[in-house]
């Protein structure tokens, strides 16, 4: 909270997995504006997205309602704990916004989000989402490839990998006055799963713009990793020849790897993988291999030691 002084928590401290899930209701908090010019951040709200469904990239499973999407989030931009992202995130303005794109690139650029918006068709995509606390969700995103993207700015021979940071500005993002992380966000991909059809730019969910405290205005999702590998807020994107160093290898480099591929055959350091609870069911579930998505991406890592590389 403003003018609080708060005790540093430990690596260690940080992600133990959650034994309980309180759902509580909140008034909705303005969001993102996706598509019209900001004139109040409370006229954002309830805007709709025209994305259209895309069979291809859905799943069986019955999706997470969106009170529970939008009120229970790592988001530690705005605090540990997980309602705090949805008490707080109505102090993040997302207009204006850009996000600049350099690096081996031949066609550098700063976008306006407005601009990003038009790159392609917006879908709908029905992806599991699952966190390395062991709790998941599956969520209707609203969005289009990353691809896309990569494609307007043309990447040099250089390029390997793909840096994702987020909004630094702790007036608007009161948890980064903590050090429970090295501000600002940092993540990462390599350029081959970053073009991969499933690597997904979002700017809503349910059918409208993106809350606040889920990553507005834009936000990477990548289904077959785990969440804190899903950049939120992002401002800039960078195209690198090396890997890399992410937020969470900084914070703990025994417990999150670059790849954070869901394995459940690597146990965390402090708990289990192979066993996963869907937020709203009572009884926890087998943990698929890539999140269910190995048929697709699993050839992206052929012949690598997923032990090591975890």
């Amino acid at each position: 909270m403003p003018g609080r002084t708060e005790k540093p928590i430990k690596a260690s401290e940080i992600t133990a997995p959650e034994l309980y899930y309180s759902r509580r209701s909140f008034m909705q908090l303005a969001v993102g504006a996706a598509l019209a010019p900001l004139l109040s951040q409370s006229a954002w709200a309830g805007d709709k997205l025209s994305g259209k469904p895309n069979p291809a990239y859905a799943v069986p499973d019955k999706p997470t309602p969106r009170e529970d999407i939008s009120h229970y989030n790592n988001f530690y931009e705005f605090g540990t704990d997980k309602e705090a992202p949805a008490k707080l995130a109505g102090s993040l303005k997302t207009r204006p916004w850009t996000v600049a794109v350099e690096g081996e690139v031949h066609r550098p650029k700063i976008f306006d989000i407005d601009e990003l918006l038009r790159l392609a068709p917006l879908e709908e995509r029905i992806y599991r989402f699952r966190c390395v606390e062991t709790w998941s969700m599956v969520i209707p995103w609203v969005g289009f490839p990353l691809a896309e993207l990569i494609k307007q700015v043309e990447p040099t021979g250089n390029a390997k990998f793909v840096e994702f940071i987020t909004l630094h500005d702790p007036a608007q993002m009161p948890g980064q006055r903590s050090s429970v992380l090295e501000w600002p966000y940092r993540e990462g991909l390599r350029l081959d799963e970053a073009m991969h059809p499933l690597a997904l730019l979002a700017v809503g969910l349910y059918g409208e713009v993106l809350p606040n405290q889920n990553g507005a205005p834009l936000r990477v999702v990548v289904p077959w990793k785990y969440g804190f590998k899903s950049a939120k807020s992002i401002v800039k994107i960078r195209f690198l020849e090396q890997p890399p160093l992410t937020a969470w290898m900084k914070a703990g480099p025994n417990e999150y790897g670059f790849y954070a591929n869901v394995n459940p055959q690597v146990d965390h350091p402090r708990w289990s993988q192979a066993r996963e609870r869907r937020i709203g069911d009572f009884f926890r579930r087998q943990t698929l291999p890539f999140n269910g998505y190995a048929e697709q991406v699993a050839g992206l890592y052929a012949g690598m030691d997923l032990n090591r590389f975890f």
